[in-house]
């Protein structure tokens, strides 16, 4: 609350809990931060495959970060942006729609 009162435009809310377990977002402190938040909210922390993604999103995120998944080559930016169209969230369009995940 304090970060937003001095003027936080979004909130990039890591569990450190969850953060490298590749087993899902810590749906429980993005919906809470979700409650207190008047500004965008990034989940961070635990994403391990393309369906991590939506409940995220589903918690209250208005956005989601993923690194060590990408880094390794484990998923790409297009294998969550389609997942996340299949369960019906805007994404940003891009290359990936044809197959491009560069």
């Amino acid at each position: 609350r304090e970060a937003i009162e001095r003027g936080a435009g979004e909130l990039l809310v890591n569990s450190i809990d969850a953060d490298g377990t590749k087993q899902g977002f810590d749906l429980e402190l993005v919906s809470l931060m979700r409650e207190v938040s008047s500004v965008p909210v990034i989940a961070s922390g635990g994403a391990g495959a393309v369906e991590h993604f939506a409940p995220a999103v589903g918690a209250g995120a208005d956005a989601v970060l993923a690194a060590s998944v990408f880094h390794s080559a484990q998923l790409t930016v297009g294998d969550v942006k389609r997942a996340m169209l299949a369960d019906g969230i805007a994404v940003r369009e891009g290359d990936f729609l044809r197959g491009d995940d560069s």
